[in-house]
């Protein structure tokens, strides 16, 4: 599937350069609000479990405990509900070979394996922790649960846990899958009608359900709540909530650690001292950037997908704010040719806008690539930025000239604004267990992924700003 783009062929900056200088241009601002999060405050912050003895001990010994305890699970229900507590409490990067073991036993067994009783509630389960992990499982599965032709039988209607297990599951349909489809219908307007009535553990993971579904949530943002609800349970495993809690602790820890680390770049980076104009928002990128990555062993892939999405937003704000679009046409050919003597005569801010996007470019590549193939990573990252900013400038065209682009025209460029392709780009480059031209392969084959979820970027972020934005052209 091909995307077409509105994007202009550049040519180098050659003429009139001191008249881009000298041009009367209108600098708008946006009025944001400092950054909330101070320096030294960063810097504080600190765990008991960076420095504490015998943490990892006690870890380990629990973690065996665990993995016996899943052995030994012959029930498959049982099994399935070990497996699903153990994915909400934030442990699946503990046990994926175990887990991993386990869904595949489950998988094999035909489906018949539970009772009437415990139909709907455990082959909702079943069904959903497969295809979370990658497994071929049929909508058909559930088929038996339909009387008539469009309503689930409602002789479930009482069981709310029924009910929660199928409305998560129904949020793991594709495209034509109609079973799903009602059946999502179906459990949100009996859990709507039930949730008044609810008290306790079950009110809560009610209402939790019905407000977001787990498949649509960050998991590391959820994990805290879910051990507090699992803390709740009369039948709670002590090995396994006290694992969980350690985890969480040692894994914050880490996350600290970055988050210090990543401030002293930003500072010393010093770019907030020329762009008044940008947004200074380090910590909601680093959040961002852990809703990616939150596992302990991509901290180097989470401290550099900060730094791009703080660009991402101070470049935008260059486009949007600042830039008159001569200025702008000459600062994206200078980036889409990687060539710094183009702009000489902009505004000092942009030249160091340029300075600074140019060496975080060249620091990724280095830590992806090392020594020996950053020069390989290099193009792939320019490149990225470039396709960026080349979208960026369609956007700055249409608002210098007034103009409505058609919803279609808008989207064929909005899908690489939204700087879906630009993050995604550079994690996959990260965290690709193959040569570097496999992943550009990769990345080639799967533009249709690349396409939809920077669809979703971008029309989630326009629902979220279009109120404002519109008040601010007004």
């Amino acid at each position: 599937m091909e995307y077409a783009t509105e994007q202009a062929q550049f040519q180098p900056c050659q003429a009139h350069l001191q008249q881009v200088v000298g041009t009367m241009h209108q600098r708008r601002s946006a009025n944001y609000k400092p950054s909330i999060w101070n320096y030294n405050f960063l810097q504080s912050l600190s765990s008991k479990h960076d420095l504490k003895e015998g943490i990892k001990e006690r870890m380990e010994g629990l973690m065996e405990e665990v993995k016996r305890m899943l052995s030994e699970v012959v029930n498959s229900l049982a099994k399935l509900e070990l497996i699903d507590i153990m994915t909400k409490l934030g442990l699946s990067n503990l046990f994926e070979n175990e887990m991993k073991e386990a869904l595949e036993t489950v998988a094999s067994i035909n489906n018949g394996v539970f009772t009437m009783e415990e139909h709907l509630y455990a082959n909702a389960l079943r069904f959903r922790l497969l295809r979370q992990h990658g497994h071929i499982i049929s909508q058909n599965e559930l088929r038996s649960f339909k009387e008539g032709s469009i309503l689930f039988n409602r002789s479930y209607c009482e069981d709310v846990e029924a009910m929660i297990e199928l409305l998560e599951a129904s949020h793991l349909a594709l495209e034509g899958e109609n079973i799903l489809h009602e059946a999502k219908t179906f459990s949100t307007g009996i859990l709507r009608k039930r949730v008044s009535s609810l008290d306790g553990r079950l009110f809560k993971r009610a209402v939790h359900a019905l407000e977001l579904p787990m498949h649509w949530r960050v998991q590391w943002f959820d994990i805290k709540w879910q051990i507090s609800l699992y803390e709740q349970r009369e039948d709670k495993q002590s090995n396994l909530l006290e694992l969980a809690k350690l985890n969480f602790n040692t894994v914050q820890a880490t996350h600290q650690r970055d988050l210090a680390e990543i401030s002293r770049w930003w500072r010393d980076l010093g770019l907030m001292e020329h762009v008044e104009f940008t947004r200074d928002r380090l910590v909601e990128s680093f959040l961002c950037a852990l809703g990616l990555s939150q596992e302990p062993r991509l901290s180097s892939l989470r401290k550099s997908l900060t730094k791009v999405v703080i660009l991402i937003l101070v470049i935008d704000d260059v486009y949007d704010l600042y830039g008159s679009l001569e200025e702008l046409e000459c600062f994206t050919s200078a980036i889409t040719r990687r060539d710094s003597e183009q702009i000489q005569q902009l505004p000092e801010c942009m030249k160091v806008c340029f300075r600074a996007l140019n060496d975080v470019i060249h620091e990724i590549a280095y830590d992806i690539g090392k020594d020996e193939d950053w020069h390989r990573v290099l193009p792939h990252l320019a490149k990225a930025w470039a396709d960026f900013c080349k979208a960026l400038l369609t956007e700055a065209k249409w608002d210098n000239m007034g103009y409505t682009p058609s919803l279609e025209e808008y989207l064929s460029n909005a899908w690489t604004s939204s700087s879906g392709p630009l993050i995604m780009s550079h994690a996959s480059f990260f965290v690709g267990h193959m040569n570097l031209e496999d992943v550009a392969d990769l990345l080639e084959r799967n533009k249709d992924l690349i396409y939809n979820v920077s669809m979703i970027i971008r029309l989630c972020n326009d629902l979220g700003t279009s109120t404002v934005i519109i008040k601010f052209l007004r």
